[in-house]
């Protein structure tokens, strides 16, 4: 395959093709990436789609916490390079939508341009902060909330540009209540923070409650008391958000101090991906192909 190729399927292709998931109430399973090479390997994997997570951006491309730090051309950097890069459909972690329901407008016309195939808003007063590490998350008014919903509703090109409405509030029944009026705004999906509903019981009233697909992050509780065949219950969307970011941590920590301590490549505990093995799957041959075809031979 010619890497720098376009794809078959454009950005309705894949729009389309994650509403018609979302239709036939089987569950998406989403990782999330923080980079292009992350968002590679997901689809590499076989999954359905790809979540580019602010928290993902905020700590490889600043290292720092997901408090709304990065700018909105920065995490738009990251999901146009993940869009051109594969062929599944590409959802975008629009935080606040960086301002008021006119800068959501923006917002959204910027992220469908690139490719994605959602957007999603949270009700959070700006600058937001990660949920899933902070309880200090105040939010907008629902008046407020509802008024960004509808604005991303009506700046999109694109019909089949998904819009999720997450709700960070942390009752149930706030919960509903808000997501109710981002279903009324327009929302094609909505989302409780893990926080909120802990139990596949909760999530189905809410499901209910709200009547359209919900998406939920398996973090925290969830991950630990929902298993896959009550996820695939629910339908909707389901993200593992931090897994793929955790896990490089995790290896580049371990290998890395072992390293520095023996200086010894061979001596790491974490195999590495062989060199060979990872120039094929970045696509040096594919490049290497196509160099006879346009360039003249040395001299």
């Amino acid at each position: 395959m010619n890497p720098l190729a376009p794809f078959t399927s454009g950005a309705t292709d894949h729009r389309k093709r994650m509403r018609e998931r979302l239709r036939s109430g089987r569950t998406l399973w989403v990782p999330g990436a923080y980079d292009v090479l992350s968002a590679r390997l997901i689809a590499e994997a076989g999954f359905d789609a790809v979540v580019v997570t602010g928290f993902g951006v905020s700590a490889s491309m600043l290292g720092l916490p997901d408090t709304e730090l990065y700018t909105m051309t920065e995490n738009l950097s990251v999901v146009r390079a993940v869009c051109s890069a594969i062929d599944v459909p590409v959802m975008a972690d629009c935080d606040t939508g960086y301002g008021n329901a006119i800068n959501v407008m923006r917002t959204v016309r910027e992220f469908e341009a690139a490719g994605a195939s959602s957007v999603t808003f949270e009700d959070q007063v700006s600058p937001k902060k990660c949920p899933a590490v902070s309880d200090a998350t105040p939010l907008l008014s629902l008046e407020e909330a509802a008024g960004k919903i509808r604005a991303a509703v009506e700046a999109r090109r694109d019909p089949a540009l998904v819009i999720i409405a997450r709700t960070d509030a942390r009752t149930p029944e706030e919960s509903i209540r808000r997501a109710r009026a981002y279903v009324e705004a327009g929302a094609d999906v909505v989302k409780p923070i893990s926080k909120c509903f802990d139990s596949f019981e909760g999530l189905v009233r809410f499901r209910e409650a709200t009547g359209r697909p919900i998406a939920i992050s398996l973090l925290g509780p969830l991950q630990r008391n929902l298993c896959s065949s009550q996820i695939e219950q629910l339908g909707g969307i389901c993200t593992f958000p931090l897994l793929p970011l955790l896990t490089a941590a995790a290896a580049l920590r371990k290998n890395l101090s072992v390293l520095r301590s023996t200086l010894s490549p061979t001596e790491v505990p974490l195999t590495p991906m062989p060199e060979m093995e990872f120039k094929r799957f970045i696509g040096f041959e594919e490049i290497e192909a196509l160099e006879p075809r346009f360039m003249p031979s040395p001299l």
